[in-house]
């Protein structure tokens, strides 16, 4: 394939062959058309006017582009961006762009899914009518950046050879030689110390509650070497945060609540990795390497939904125990249609809807925190009716 700069001079010179007058195409794969100037006058060409194969140059640079970019769209004078987290990986100096591409920091899809059930956690944590403390939400949100980071590294080592012999993981820094071990284990041991940092802000019950998961961290790599659920390791150590939002909010974990709410996390891993999971399932049988998609087969639905059920009613009993009030329950019920949805029109078969399915669980959770802090606003107004009605008798 023609390198980016090379493929818009050829399709800039054929486009002035066949057009007369001064033509400026976009050069970049989010625009759809060019501006042509004749006659003094300026006006909008679509590519979809342009010869069929004219038009496969320009859109042939959105194949080696990303989908989360910087998009640059010049029209009529006006450029419009719009910033995403692979932008800034790209941006970034050439030296520092493996060691991002090591923690994903260009896919950051994985780091929501492990700060989420925090989110849930210390959303739950919150006195009745309050908001969620906005320090513990960043505090781990930058530990989530982190640990989310120190996995993938741990992960990409222990991986190396078999992301060599799989065409989605081959270009990974380790894999592809761009990073040695030894720099990875470097790496690996920055991000740990940044990521004790973080643990050292938090009481001593928490501090002790989260080194406990470390062990989590380095096994699971290993896990799909062993068993065909791995999955469950990576829900035990996703979840984490289920228990350790609440304790960094209140000192000691409320086993009632947090521990629905630790099994629902888990539940809720299973659903969105097995998915995940679909797209690597035929490299996986080359290699060697084991999953609940392997394991499930044609009766993945079937074992999703399973799962689904298993997480709400976590999310039930999680929320009885703390007292939560309608709007909880309310999205949960929209929680359960998503994930019905979501397991009912997936196509296992299909990498690119499996990958859209995957995806869309980040905003399943934000949904779930949602539904718990209007549930906790909730509890103030209930409370003041309560109150009201006694007064009143």
């Amino acid at each position: 394939m023609l390198p980016a700069k090379l493929t818009s001079r050829l399709a800039l010179n054929a486009l002035r062959r066949i057009h007369h007058g001064v033509s400026y195409p976009c050069l970049y794969s989010s625009s759809n058309s060019f501006l042509q100037t004749e006659g003094g006058i300026t006006r909008e060409v679509s590519l979809r006017s342009v010869p069929s194969v004219l038009g496969r140059v320009f859109y042939s640079q959105s194949a080696v582009c990303p989908s989360l970019r910087l998009h640059q769209t010049q029209q009529y004078g006006r450029r419009s961006f719009s910033l995403s987290a692979a932008t800034i990986v790209n941006s970034a100096p050439a030296p520092v762009q493996p060691y991002l591409r090591l923690m994903r920091l260009d896919k950051p899809i994985g780091t929501w899914l492990l700060y989420i059930p925090c989110t849930w956690s210390i959303a739950l944590a919150a006195d009745p009518g309050c908001l969620p403390h906005l320090g513990m939400l960043t505090l781990f949100g930058t530990g989530a950046l982190l640990m989310r980071g120190a996995g993938c590294t741990i992960n990409d080592m222990w991986d190396k050879d078999i992301d060599k012999k799989v065409s989605r993981t081959a270009t990974r820094p380790i894999a592809s030689g761009e990073i040695s071990q030894m720099q990875a284990l470097v790496f690996l041991g920055g991000q740990l110390s940044l990521s004790l940092g973080v643990l050292l802000c938090l009481n001593y019950y928490s501090i002790a509650l989260g080194a406990a998961s470390l062990s989590l961290v380095i096994s699971y790599p290993l896990m799909k070497r062993i068993t065909y659920w791995p999955q469950v390791v990576l829900g035990l150590t996703f979840n984490w945060g289920a228990l350790l939002g609440w304790s960094a909010v209140k000192g000691f974990c409320d086993w009632s609540i947090c521990l629905p709410l630790y099994f629902s996390g888990v539940m809720w891993t299973l659903i969105y990795d097995t998915i995940y999971a679909h797209q690597d399932k035929e490299d996986d049988v080359k290699v060697g390497v084991k999953s609940t998609a392997l394991r499930f087969q044609e009766q993945t639905k079937l074992w999703l939904s399973g799962f689904t059920v298993a997480m709400m009613s976590g999310l039930v009993v999680a929320g009885i125990n703390a007292e939560q009030t309608l709007p909880y329950y309310a999205v949960l019920s929209t929680v359960a249609i998503h994930l019905t949805h979501q397991i009912y029109t997936l196509d296992i078969n299909k990498p690119e809807d499996c990958w859209k399915k995957f995806v869309s669980n980040r905003n399943v959770g934000l949904l779930l925190f949602l539904g718990i802090v209007a549930g906790n606003l909730w509890k103030e107004r209930r409370e003041s009716l309560l109150q009201n009605e006694e007064a009143d008798r």
